[in-house]
């Protein structure tokens, strides 16, 4: 059947021709049954696939940001490098899922991931081709085009797992594979690019990162037989709007949009604070903010594996999941404000774990409702809304948090947002616990 993991057959049979007992074994990979078998077992290859191409992204970003450092020696060339990447998801998400609902999931997919390869093969090239100002100006457009083809792929991505199943309650767990995949990109992929800078160079580095990109192109238009009948595209005009897709959402969708820009907004800062965090944690070594962010990325794992195990049931109870979320997010910062800011490390680095599986959980979260819970027809426009919702959060919270910092220290930035993350989280599981969410299978 399309879309389903089943697993390989028992017994082959054995190859009658000549040379049969040498055969017997490897005359079936010999005859092109690799592909086959990898069909067989096709939401597991899209998911190594789309896990190897993480890792690079976040190994040829490590990368670039040394390059920056290492070539210009300001601190806000990286500001704006990281900015470049996360701005444009913010400023197209929204078309990219107008784009996917309107000309379907696989092949904007497949543009999407042609055009990281592209950007990331641009950052590669100019190390050998360029230099100086030209070449720094380069590496920040191969950085932003990254962030706006990424968008793009995300969004449908999110939609094109629906093609990959069977039966509506396989498509929970499958999504938030996606997201302990991430996690484990995070986790391996700057170090990979740290050391890939240090034996192959700057350019091979980025270069061996780009050509992974490659693997998911090759696997969606192979490898892959997703249920193009499902694929329910929106008609043009105002049908295929943002502002349709958010009236046919229903109202516990547009509450969880809302509810989630809120919450991101208290508790999603700790991306841009990190080596701050880290310096007041552990010390200011680089050693200090690689053992902070490993703590963090580990944290986020377990969160996106103990949403995965329990999919389906929590993503029918939005309240309980995001309220929780939030609740156990905003009780953390409290704790690293109190305890971890002030000495003690093992609190701390106990805080950021928590820290890292809360967040981790309910952008996760957010991602699964919005998809699980819409018709098929606007699925990619929900994607959409739920990367504005925790983009544009997000990238607020980082500036409250900076803003308190300055006038009153980091901890009590992290006390005035965890207090208020913790009174919002309870006030969703008072008030919404019971809210049911029913799961849409097109």
């Amino acid at each position: 059947m399309n879309g389903q993991d089943e697993p390989a057959p028992g017994k082959r049979r054995r190859h009658q021709g000549l040379g049969g007992a040498g055969l017997g074994s490897w005359g079936w990979l010999s005859k092109s049954k690799l592909p086959e078998l990898l069909r067989r077992h096709q939401r597991t290859s899209f998911l190594i696939a789309s896990g190897l191409s993480t890792a690079g992204s976040f190994a040829s970003i490590t990368a670039k940001g040394w390059i920056l450092m290492d070539r210009s020696g300001n601190p806000l060339l990286l500001a704006l490098h990281f900015a470049l990447l996360a701005m444009p998801s913010l400023l197209v998400s929204g078309p990219a899922g107008v784009a996917t609902d309107r000309h379907g999931a696989a092949r904007v997919l497949v543009l999407a991931q042609w055009g990281l390869f592209i950007a990331a093969l641009l950052g590669a090239v100019s190390i050998p081709l360029t230099s100086g100002s030209l070449q720094l100006a380069l590496l920040l457009t191969s950085t932003m085009l990254l962030g706006i083809a990424s968008a793009y792929e995300l969004t449908a991505r999110n939609k094109y797992c629906a093609l990959m199943v069977d039966k509506p309650e396989q498509l929970a767990p499958y999504l938030t594979k996606f997201s302990v995949v991430f996690n484990l990109g995070k986790l391996v992929g700057p170090p990979l690019g740290g050391w890939l800078v240090a034996v192959t160079g700057a350019g091979a580095a980025l270069t061996i990162d780009a050509f992974t990109f490659l693997l998911p192109i090759a696997t969606v238009l192979w490898l892959l037989t997703p249920r193009a009948d499902l694929d329910i595209r929106s008609a043009a005009g105002s049908e295929a709007s943002l502002a349709t897709a958010w009236r046919d959402a229903g109202g516990v969708l547009r509450h969880v949009l809302r509810y989630s820009a809120m919450a991101c907004l208290l508790c999603f800062f700790h991306p841009g604070l990190a080596p701050m965090m880290a310096k007041q944690v552990l010390g200011p070594s680089p050693q200090s903010l690689g053992l902070f962010t490993s703590v963090l990325a580990a944290g986020s794992i377990c969160g996106g594996l103990l949403l995965q195990r329990n999919s389906t049931w929590l993503s029918q109870r939005p309240g309980l999941l995001l309220g929780s979320c939030t609740a156990v997010t905003g009780a953390a910062q409290l704790a690293m404000a109190t305890w971890g800011l002030r000495g003690s490390i093992g609190i701390g680095l106990a805080s950021t774990f928590v820290i890292g599986a809360g967040t981790a959980a309910l952008l996760a979260g957010v991602n699964l409702i919005s998809q699980v819970g819409s018709p098929m027809a606007i699925r990619g426009r929900m994607a959409g809304l739920g990367q504005i919702a925790f983009l544009g959060g997000g990238g607020a919270s980082g500036i409250v948090a900076a803003l308190i910092s300055i006038q009153a220290g980091l901890a009590a930035s992290f006390g005035l947002l965890g207090v208020a993350a913790l009174a919002l989280g309870l006030r969703e599981l008072l008030q919404r616990r019971q809210l049911r969410l029913v799961l849409r299978s097109t």
